[in-house]
């Protein structure tokens, strides 16, 4: 079941019961202080076109659509803050969150779920490790992003081991067997954003790959469990959820980010 919803998301979050939801992920805008966009075109053959492309053959261009949301706040705590405690309510008592930012604010955030959820409550902190991008030539070029791990109680909570992947050894030292065995994923993944030409592009702004959510989804939920993800964007939560048998609530206020998801999930659903 992928229950899609449209709306302000902390009135939406005031309408879902206690203790109901067992997996939260988020991705809020990360208070870049611009407007994402992301245009879809569409090219063909022209002599005198804009682009040109291998052998030296010209294309023209035209934007099909364009996607986009507002990521500026002038107070990006407060507008966190209360969405981040009914958050805290809705999980259930075993229950985990999930918060995907980048190194702007990440620092601010934690110090805030902190405060909620209890310092005990942190589990980890994710790196995500990419490749593509941009490239500074006056600071290391940022190439990660930040996911904390939070837990409503760290003493019990869904973790399931043995569902994290094995992945290469970077190093011969380890031995043949291990080598052979690989070792099992830690708090640094590497993973590709989403490409142009990938099968996954919807279009929309800083779409999350899926690999990255079924490493949360399948090591901290169960089949038949509730997903909520109320920064929900492009789907790819309840695209996600779909493939592994949870059931997920998706919110976004942008009607742009409704219609993408309803093309995207509901045929499936």
């Amino acid at each position: 079941m992928i229950d899609i919803r449209e709306g302000d998301n902390l009135e939406l979050l005031k309408k879902i019961g206690s203790e109901s939801v067992n997996l939260i992920y988020i991705d809020p805008p990360f208070n870049t202080g611009k407007v994402q966009k992301r245009k879809t075109i569409r090219t063909s053959s022209d002599e005198n076109g804009d682009r040109v492309g291998f052998h030296g053959k010209r294309y023209s261009t035209e934007i099909i659509e364009t996607k986009g949301y507002n990521d500026s706040f002038d107070d990006y705590i407060g507008f966190l803050e209360p969405r981040l405690r009914e958050a805290y309510r809705i999980l259930k008592p075993d229950g985990s969150l999930f918060f995907h930012n980048d190194f702007r604010e990440v620092h601010y955030c934690k110090i805030l779920l902190d405060r909620i959820f209890g310092r005990d409550s942190f589990i980890n902190e994710i790196i995500w490790a990419f490749d593509f991008g941009g490239r500074s030539r006056k600071r290391w070029a940022p190439k990660h992003n930040n996911i904390l791990f939070y837990a409503k109680n760290p003493k019990k909570y869904t973790f399931h081991y043995d569902a994290i992947d094995f992945i290469p050894y970077r190093s011969e030292i380890a031995g043949k067997e291990k080598l052979k065995r690989g070792k099992k994923e830690t708090d640094v993944w590497w993973n590709t954003i989403v490409g142009t030409n990938s099968k996954e592009k919807t279009g929309y702004p800083n779409q999350k790959p899926e690999n990255i959510l079924r490493r949360i989804i399948k090591t901290s939920s169960n089949p038949g469990d509730l997903v909520l993800d109320f920064f929900a964007g492009s789907g790819t939560t309840g695209s996600v959820c779909q493939k592994l048998g949870r059931n997920c609530i998706l919110i976004d206020n942008n009607p742009e980010a409704i219609s993408g998801m309803r093309q995207r999930l509901e045929p499936a659903a």
